[in-house]
């Protein structure tokens, strides 16, 4: 037992996410009560509402607030009321590029009366982790349409890690018009990455990782990913195998537990990853996390699903497993395993009318967080 008192952000966000974020709260407090620390929560109003009454979205105030806090729970973000984009790229990105959250992490795990559309090969189970690159690739945000068939773009950016510079021009000919778009990817970059799987390669017992890749197309971004990776996890002592992303995608749909830790560049992390989710029973038991050296963020897959919020049937479980994911990060691995062991036993012993309704049953987003909180 730390004994310790974490103080964690806390966004519900929009739509589901105050619902979902309500019923895990209480669940963490409790696995912290039993566990012997305490969680302190500081709360903060972002998103649709907010921005529709008072045209803010994240002020640099509250960004500095939370830096030297031990963690970010986030519910979600996006509401149809706000153009898309807006929420997204002034919240989610803007954190992940402030605090320089490298690594977008997304399990696959299979749960107890979760239908899966395809059954594992190797076991009961399935239990995949993707470690994806979340700053560079070809979301760092780098490119122009053309104006009379030439572009300019501008490569002023500033990551963790560097900043680049400099300018690409660039134009097509008979006045075609068109689009530029540029992929970043840095030595620092990819190994920290590779290290980041590799190291969570042997907390699972496993002695390589496998990198998604794609250098037959693209030889210079991605055959540069691979000479690194292999590096680098030489240096981490792991096996390397190196898949091209459309094979990945092939086999995982053939044989769904194929992979134990998977790396990815941002792109193709970002594909992978949402297969997987699917693969191991879909959004509603799909965590997410992005962490980096100082402040990281965690927040369930499933968005804001505007769509069903206040009718009780948005499924807490996906959010409780990333809660649960939070835990791990700040240290404390019992209360961690505590809370999915409480969810596990739940799935597996409840009532059919008990469970989920995105999983058959009939019970409320409240009820659900209470079954689970009974067994903490």
């Amino acid at each position: 037992m730390s004994g310790k008192q974490y103080t964690i952000a806390r966004i519900p966000g929009d739509g589901i996410g105050p619902e979902v974020i309500g019923e895990t709260s209480k669940i963490l407090e409790a696995a912290a009560s039993k566990h012997g620390f305490s969680i302190s929560w500081a709360d903060y109003p972002f998103g649709a509402d907010h921005y529709l009454k008072t045209n803010e979205i994240l002020p640099a105030s509250a960004v500095d607030e939370m830096a030297p806090m031990d963690a970010l729970l986030l519910g979600a973000v996006g509401d149809p009321r706000v153009k898309p984009g807006i929420l997204e790229r002034g919240i989610l990105l803007h954190l992940r590029f402030h605090f320089d959250q490298y690594v977008n992490l997304r399990p696959a795990k299979s749960y107890p009366r979760v239908p899966l559309p395809i059954q594992p090969k190797k076991g009961p189970a399935l239990n995949t982790l993707v470690v994806r690159e979340n700053t560079e690739d070809f979301y760092v945000g780098i490119g122009g349409k053309t104006e009379k068939g030439k572009a300019v773009v501008d490569l002023a950016t500033t990551r963790g890690l560097y900043s680049m510079s400099g300018t690409l021009e660039g134009a097509f000919s008979k006045g075609v018009e068109g689009a530029f778009q540029l992929g970043v990817a840095s030595e620092p970059g990819v190994r920290r990455v590779v290290a980041y799987a590799a190291h969570a390669a042997k907390a699972r017992g496993e002695e390589k990782i496998t990198l998604a890749s794609k250098s037959n197309a693209l030889p210079q971004i991605y055959g540069f990913w691979e000479d690194v990776a292999k590096d680098e996890a030489a240096k981490q002592g792991v096996g390397l195998s190196i898949v091209n992303v459309d094979a990945m995608c092939y086999h995982l749909v053939r044989t769904p537990d194929l992979y134990g830790v998977v790396v990815a560049p941002n792109m193709f992390g970002d594909i992978v990853s949402d297969l997987l989710a699917g693969l191991a029973g879909g959004l509603g038991v799909a965590a997410g996390a992005d962490i980096g050296d100082q402040l990281s963020m965690f927040e369930p897959i499933h968005g804001s699903a505007p769509d069903i919020a206040g009718t009780g049937k948005a499924n807490p479980i996906a959010a409780i497993l990333t809660g649960a994911l939070m835990l791990e990060h700040i240290g404390e691995r019992a209360a961690a395993q505590g809370v999915e062991n409480a969810l596990t036993e739940f799935l597996a012993h409840a009532e059919t009318r008990d469970l989920p309704v995105e999983f058959g049953g009939e019970a409320t987003t409240t009820a659900v967080g209470e079954a689970i909180l009974r067994r903490i």
